[in-house]
């Protein structure tokens, strides 16, 4: 039986978990962090929790680093004395690179870089994955199959994993912010705000498929919504007049930069 070791148990680490045990998966979970706040959460799932890094590292094949950026630092200091080259280390922060993994370790385990997203928790996530260089088959396969129970993976070459974090793991925040807006819109105008939350998110579920099955490209999908003279139009020559995929693409590239400062 494999045996997964969670390093933080925040959300993300939350969602994973609760996949595996929903779906009655056969692993052993353990689970450390400094902060004791979860235990008891974790306790009733079944999770056994280690009192110190060391005894998680010793005990668990795979290791899942669920913690923020400016925390790994001390921790791979802390784990470097125990952690070996046969244990696989899955990274799901941003900018945490392979590079950045076997520099701060001196040495490179079998290593594999996640981007998840927050909708792992509801079971409906979006989960890039790449390989790193010395990972084998069976483990990576494992590490799918792992982020695959809360949602859909898809395999992304580790070099494009910081470029992809703005399309996935940091998208869903841009897309509320942008739901904020219609919401605004409904409020202003007296419409109940529920019906106005539902209307639209059906919007955004049924334009993801046509997106993703009607075999058009964004652009001739919205020459089909837009009439001539119509009120769409009018709406999207709000949107040119302030350069609106001009600032979601300098928001993506804000969030690839950000992601580049964190890997150094």
């Amino acid at each position: 039986m494999n045996t997964v070791g969670f390093i933080g148990t925040g959300n993300m680490a939350k969602a994973i978990i609760s996949g595996v045990y929903s779906n009655k998966i056969c692993m052993r979970i353990m689970g450390y962090d400094i902060n004791k706040n979860n235990y008891d959460v974790f306790n009733k799932m079944g999770v056994v929790i280690c009192s110190s890094i060391e005894e998680l590292i010793k005990k668990c094949e795979y290791i899942v680093l669920s913690i923020k950026p400016q925390n790994f630092p001390e921790v791979l200091e802390n784990i470097k004395p125990v952690l070996t080259e046969n244990h696989v280390l899955i990274s799901i922060a941003a900018g945490i690179t392979e590079k950045y993994i076997s520099n701060t370790l001196g040495f490179l385990p079998r290593f594999v870089q996640v981007m998840p997203n927050t909708p792992l928790l509801i079971g409906k996530g979006s989960t890039a994955i790449a390989r790193g260089t010395t990972v084998d088959d069976d483990a990576f396969n494992f590490v799918k199959k792992l982020f695959s129970i809360s949602g859909k993976t898809f395999v992304i070459p580790i070099e494009k994993m910081n470029e992809i974090i703005a399309i996935n793991g940091s998208s869903p925040a841009y897309i509320y912010m942008f739901a904020r807006g219609f919401l605004n819109f409904a409020k202003e105008k007296g419409i109940d705000e529920e019906s106005a939350l539902n209307l639209f998110c059906a919007s955004l579920e049924g334009s993801a498929e046509m997106l993703l099955h009607s075999g058009k490209d964004p652009d001739q999908l919205i020459k089909d919504v837009s009439s001539p003279g119509g009120t769409t139009l009018a709406g999207l020559s709000v949107l040119e007049a302030n350069h609106f995929v001009e600032v979601v693409e300098k928001t993506c590239e804000q969030t690839f930069k950000r992601a580049l400062e964190l890997s150094k």
